[in-house]
């Protein structure tokens, strides 16, 4: 059982940072109306996926250590984001072999590291949300690492139904979005058709809205759809289940 008010350090991550901050202020919503006290920890970076990802494990080992002094004395920690998530949750660990200390601390932090939907729904045992949605259809994308790293694929969905959000699931929402963080650097040609048969499965859902867990997964769609020219909202999930999209442009929309 968690504490009656855990104290909870906000994971806000790279891109939610520089390019939607809206998901973090929707992650604080969230996580406040679920009973918690919610900080941001000012030192926190990056959570050092992109260089463990390229084999940089000196710099990754390097991120990780201000990750530990940054998170440490918490009663969870909570990222809107699968992908950084599972960074944290698996992998950072396996950085600190070496040193039995710092192994130690960061097994401590895995097991208090959870992706934003996951911790509402099973740790701090949310069935319902006071928002009602007020769009049309929407469709889920499955991100890669919050689903098979992570087991994340029921618990957004249930939180959508409950603020009577009609989701229509598209064809094939668990097969990749071509991101992939620096794979679509590496081979933008199979990132591009991958996120065109990603467009085009959400087309074949007749959704208003497309939402995912993942702020990169939705950069990419968003940006795909845009040079398609497809007029389809891109939300992060979190956004949807706090209200908090009617006044913010949707993901990669331009400005006015």
């Amino acid at each position: 059982m968690p504490p009656s008010r855990p104290r909870v350090a906000l994971f806000v991550t790279c891109l939610v940072d520089l390019h939607r901050p809206t998901v973090a202020f929707a992650a604080i919503r969230l996580l406040q109306g679920a009973g918690c006290q919610v900080e941001v920890p000012r030192a926190q970076t990056c959570c050092g996926q992109i260089a463990y990802n390229s084999g940089d494990r000196t710099t990754a080992r390097d991120i990780g250590v201000t990750i530990l002094e940054a998170f440490g004395g918490y009663d969870y920690v909570v990222v809107p984001s699968g992908s950084c998530g599972s960074m944290l949750k698996l992998h950072l660990p396996l950085l600190f072999d070496d040193d039995p200390n710092l192994r130690s601390r960061a097994n401590s932090l895995a097991e208090r590291t959870f992706e934003l939907v996951s911790f509402l729904s099973d740790v701090m045992s949310l069935e319902q949300l006071p928002t009602r949605h007020a769009g049309g259809p929407v469709t889920y994308h499955d991100s890669c690492s919050g689903l098979r790293e992570l087991g994340i694929q029921e618990q957004p969905r249930k939180f959508l139904r409950t603020i009577g959000a009609t989701i229509t699931e598209m064809p094939d929402a668990d097969v990749c979005c071509g991101f992939g963080g620096t794979f679509c650097v590496k081979y933008p040609e199979i990132s591009v058709r991958m996120a065109s048969d990603k467009v085009r499965n959400i087309l074949a859902t007749g959704a208003e809205t497309v939402t995912a867990g993942d702020l990169g997964c939705l950069l990419n769609i968003a940006g795909r759809l845009q040079r398609e020219g497809h007029q389809i909202r891109t939300r992060h999930v979190a956004e949807l289940l706090a209200g908090m999209t009617k006044d913010v442009r949707a993901i990669g929309e331009p400005p006015e």
